[in-house]
């Protein structure tokens, strides 16, 4: 990693081959992000929009055979890492992009929409098994109400894993930046992430009452989730930092994550809800906790 960020940094022409390389390469786009949003939190946005030029051709090309997730990704990550470089706040990061979320799923319910509609209907098929007893109960209105909600709920969910790609792409990006200029500055950064009792609860109220509003608000129960999940993990790593743990336990919950997302994602969200209430860092704080500046830069 840090020879790829030493590489990246040597001048403009490597930024230039890794940023427009990996955007030109099958599934190397969140990588091409993360480039770039290491040249622009280093250089700044008139320095990197020269680099970010030339990304924009292979992500155009991709656009064109029906592949806009390179495009997406790359602004919405570079755009983040902007708003991260002037505001030196990850929770405003982590809220933004919950707007980002609802600009890809626009974007994607235009531009896929009839695939999206096409598995929405075959996932509708599936109902009366999925939800064996319960789908028999429901009313006439329920089970088409239940109906058209798949498909928004669907195209949700994929604009929250490029809302979660963007995020990554980031925070690799600042990673990297810290790593080269301020070792361990991105670790206390991200330990410290914690989302302010009202926009939590603000996220969680739109998680739980979306859908009531409209089929077509239930995408927002996915995009609400990201900065939740995000707020949750950096509970784990800073309480895990705190204790002195041994990062065994950081490992586990990552393995768990992947193997029973279906039971970690949902207990991650509560937790970031419970820690915006409670504070749990606060009050379990050691005396001699790291005050240092939590800037990528130093």
């Amino acid at each position: 990693m840090r020879a790829m960020a030493n590489f990246i940094m040597r001048g403009r022409v490597q930024a230039t081959l890794v940023v427009v390389g990996c955007a030109a390469l099958p599934l190397l786009f969140w990588l091409s992000a993360a480039a770039g949003c290491l040249v622009l939190l280093r250089r700044g946005v008139s320095d990197a929009a020269g680099i970010l030029a030339w990304a924009l051709l292979p992500a155009l090309v991709w656009w064109y055979f029906g592949e806009p997730r390179t495009l997406m990704v790359l602004l919405g990550s570079v755009g983040l890492a902007a708003l991260l470089r002037a505001s030196e706040s990850w929770v405003r990061v982590l809220l933004v992009s919950v707007a980002l979320g609802l600009l890809y799923a626009v974007v994607l319910g235009a531009v896929f929409r009839e695939p999206i509609d096409a598995i929405a209907l075959e996932l509708q098929k599936l109902l009366p098994l999925v939800l064996d007893g319960v789908y028999q109960q429901l009313s006439v209105d329920e089970r088409a109400r239940l109906g058209l909600m798949i498909a928004p709920v669907l195209n949700g969910l994929i604009a929250a894993l490029m809302q979660i790609l963007s995020v990554l792409a980031l925070i690799l990006g600042r990673y990297w930046q810290a790593l080269l200029y301020n070792p361990g500055g991105f670790g206390r950064e991200f330990r410290s992430i914690r989302l302010p009792r009202v926009p939590a609860l603000v996220l969680l109220v739109c998680m739980l009452l979306g859908p009531t509003f409209g089929p077509q608000m239930a995408m927002l129960t996915p995009l609400c989730s990201v900065p939740l999940v995000f707020a949750g993990l950096a509970l784990i790593h800073g309480l895990v930092a705190e204790k002195h743990l041994s990062k065994f336990w950081l490992v586990g919950v990552y393995v768990t994550l992947l193997m029973f997302m279906q039971l970690i994602y949902p207990l991650l969200v509560l937790v970031a809800i419970v820690d915006s209430l409670i504070d749990f860092r606060g009050r379990f704080a050691s005396k001699d906790a790291d005050d240092g500046s939590a800037n990528g830069e130093g």
